[in-house]
């Protein structure tokens, strides 16, 4: 979806972008970090844990804008955002441009 205005202060305003860790052994396949996520940054993966489960995985991991609602949500707190730092952020927007 393609906006066709941008907030005044948004040179100002620095979005801030997280790197996800999921703990694969401690997943039991709910779906609600994939369901919720409001960036679709993850996915069901098709393979197993030691459970018997499928874990998500990132498939977007440049599009998460740490909310951790994922994290909110997940019940076995199998996954956690942590703050990616500015210098990684410049090195990957200089990659894409």
């Amino acid at each position: 979806m393609r906006h066709w205005r941008k907030p005044l202060d948004s040179d100002r305003i620095r979005v801030s972008h997280g790197d996800i860790h999921i703990i694969k052994e401690r997943c039991k396949g709910c779906g609600f970090c994939v369901e919720y996520c409001p960036r679709d940054v993850l996915e069901m993966s098709e393979e197993f844990n030691l459970k018997g489960y499928h874990p998500p995985v990132a498939v977007k991991a440049d599009a998460c804008v740490e909310c951790h609602l994922c994290e909110m949500l997940c019940p076995e707190f199998a996954i956690y955002i942590t703050l990616k730092h500015e210098e990684e952020i410049g090195s990957l927007a200089e990659e894409k441009g």
